[in-house]
């Protein structure tokens, strides 16, 4: 009888894409299993880059609602809340009604054990976060988070099956490079600037980084999707179209980004899920770095094909701060005072 296997993985699709190795190998280990993912509707863009995800389940947690007061009026803080319990709740009506045989999840907070307790699937693995885990789950595995994130998930698994896959297996036909072409995706992610999260260079330097490289005799390819909008108008005020192939608007989904990124000789970004899509396909990647940290963002056997550009005169003793120490940037945001010609020299020296 074929397992039914549930994975629970809620973060942006950088995330994602980062947990597929874990589904991957759990594929290899029960071959004719059935796999279930939940996750937020925003990330759903990793369904076009694997085939082996039989069914999903979504939960909206990141959205909030204002509930009316009986008498028409909503009172502040009393009505506000998140109505993540409410997608949660109806989240595991779903489940129980899917029998699942094994619930794997990447939630390191307490109140995931007692989720997944719930959800009376006999089979329960996720992290160890105190006493209370260590009961309700039939498998609380030690959380390290100082390593490549696609590894930290892989932890979750390494007492069920055998196999390590180390990086995501992307579904795409894979073409031969372009030579001399850049192709460069210069978004991130909307919800994390509108968190106060900011990850990026500003657009008018990422103009100048495109006009250098067309003037180093690069052949420069733009990309981007909804969220990039702004930095795309920006640099196509700037920048002469001449100098540039613009491509923004063009692929509908991430699995023809990836294409496109296949094909690309070097690929320019920063921290966002492009990035972990052009590490999947092997393609020589720059990413720019400020307040998170590239160690756990890329993976240590790349054999040098992934380079992280950061400040060079940052001094900031909190760096990396995003996450671990802080919820949001600081104003000043000294690791991300790279300069366009900074950004350059790495990329032609290269």
């Amino acid at each position: 009888m074929k397992k039914k296997i549930l994975f629970i993985n809620f973060g942006g699709l950088g995330d994602e894409i980062l947990f597929l190795p874990t589904i991957i190998s759990i594929k290899k280990e029960f071959p004719d299993s059935e796999i279930t993912l939940a996750l937020e509707p925003r990330s759903k863009g990793v369904l076009n880059l694997t085939n082996i995800i039989d069914d999903v389940l979504f939960a909206d947690i990141k959205q909030s609602v204002v509930v009316p007061s009986p008498r028409g009026r909503a009172r502040v803080g009393a009505n506000l809340f998140h109505n993540k319990y409410i997608e949660l709740f109806n989240l595991l009506r779903q489940i129980w009604s899917k029998k699942f045989d094994i619930v794997i999840s990447s939630g390191s907070n307490k109140f995931i054990s007692m989720f997944l307790f719930a959800t009376f699937i006999k089979t329960r693995v996720g992290y160890n976060s105190g006493k209370l885990s260590e009961k309700l789950l039939t498998q609380a595995v030690t959380l390290n988070k100082n390593q490549y994130a696609a590894k930290m998930y892989h932890d979750l698994i390494r007492g069920i099956t055998k196999y390590n896959t180390e990086l995501p297996e992307i579904n795409i036909e894979k073409k031969p490079a372009e030579p001399n072409t850049v192709l460069i995706h210069p978004g991130v992610s909307l919800m994390s600037v509108r968190k106060g999260m900011i990850k990026t260079i500003p657009a008018e330097k990422w103009a100048e980084v495109v006009e250098k490289l067309a003037d180093n005799g690069k052949k420069v390819i733009l990309v981007g999707g909804p969220d990039d909008k702004e930095v795309i108008e920006t640099i196509e005020k700037i920048v002469p179209c001449e100098k540039y192939t613009n491509m923004y608007g063009k692929t509908r989904n991430l699995k023809e980004l990836a294409e496109m990124i296949s094909r690309a000789e070097m690929f320019l970004c920063s921290d966002s899920a492009p990035l972990h899509v052009a590490v999947a396909l092997g393609v020589k990647t720059f990413v720019i770095f400020g307040s998170t940290d590239d160690k756990k963002l890329i993976p240590d056997n790349d054999n040098g094909l992934v380079i992280p550009i950061k400040a060079k005169k940052c001094k900031c003793p909190l760096q990396p701060c995003l996450w671990e120490r802080r919820q949001t940037t600081c104003e000043t945001l000294d690791c991300l005072n790279i300069s366009a010609d900074e950004i350059v020299d790495v990329i032609m020296e290269n």
